[in-house]
């Protein structure tokens, strides 16, 4: 089943008050390569989810954001009555707190300084890493999702190219019995123009000359064989991407060879239709998975 490398999941769980989301996006890429975007996780663990997601994605340029969201009562601030009380001292020592207007007023000011309010920076506990593990993964399946439904539209549109240029190829032999009898019309006319009658036999001997030159039978076999192993390529490989490549490449080698070989305006026409095609094959094997 063919997979494109463009894709859009994401899911969320919750755990301890907190609300972690998950969103990843993939673009086609030669390799794996995983961005990691975290406030809050532990650098092993990082590592430990990034190949978490190389193992399940495989290949393209990859973007996981993990976020949390507060949902229940904020856990872990405090405020340093010790603090409080120091600076409370300190104003009334330097006659300030007289003049500072009421008490209250006074206290709302000292809570607002940085260092009055302390956070307990406790480790991320084991069932809120389960938890987010929980959301990567429901993650991981949408884009997967994602991927299917996008390669099922590139399988069609590839292969619906690579069988039009096999169509092509049965369209090139109606045309190449006429180049033959345009060879032979060609090499008489200049031979009329000489003086001297012209020898048959050498005349005929060009003749096998231009029709070995011209022949382009090898190429239309292979060219028909590499449609076909695309297309059971597509069939039977899970991650057909780079051997679509491949197989692309060898294609191309065969249509110039025939357009090289073409020497009929028509044919020429049908190797420029091939090549179009096999542009769009590329383009389009670049973001298979």
């Amino acid at each position: 089943m063919i997979q494109s490398m463009t894709g859009f999941g994401r899911a969320e769980a919750i755990c301890e008050g907190k609300k972690y989301v998950v969103e990843i996006r993939s673009v086609n890429g030669k390799n794996c390569d995983v961005n990691l975007k975290s406030h809050f996780l532990p650098r092993d663990k990082e590592l430990e989810i990034k190949q978490i997601v190389s193992r399940e994605l495989v290949r393209g340029n990859i973007d996981v954001t993990i976020s949390c969201e507060q949902t229940g009562p904020r856990k872990g601030s405090r405020i340093d009555t010790d603090v409080v009380r120091d600076y409370m001292r300190q104003l009334e020592e330097g006659g300030l707190l007289a003049d500072a207007g009421s008490h209250e007023a006074v206290l709302a000011s000292v809570l607002r300084f940085p260092d009055v309010t302390a956070t307990d920076t406790a480790e991320m506990s084991e069932q809120a890493y389960a938890t987010v593990i929980e959301a990567l993964y429901g993650a991981l399946e949408a884009i997967v999702d994602f991927r299917i439904r996008e390669g099922e539209s590139l399988e069609d549109d590839i292969l619906s190219r690579v069988r039009l240029i096999a169509a092509t190829v049965d369209e090139v032999e109606q045309y190449e019995a006429e180049r033959i009898p345009a060879v032979r019309e060609r090499l008489e006319s200049k031979l009329s123009e000489l003086a001297t009658g012209a020898d048959q036999a050498r005349l005929e001997q060009e003749l096998v000359y231009y029709i070995e030159k011209l022949d382009i039978n090898e190429e239309k076999v292979r060219l028909r064989q590499h449609c076909r192993y695309f297309e059971e390529t597509a069939a039977d490989e899970q991650y057909p991407g780079r051997k679509f490549g491949f197989i692309a490449q060898e294609m191309g080698r065969e249509i110039n060879t025939m357009g090289s070989k073409a020497n009929h305006a028509q044919l020429q026409k049908l190797v420029v239709v091939m090549k179009d095609e096999l542009e769009k094959i590329k383009e389009q094997s670049l973001n298979i998975l």
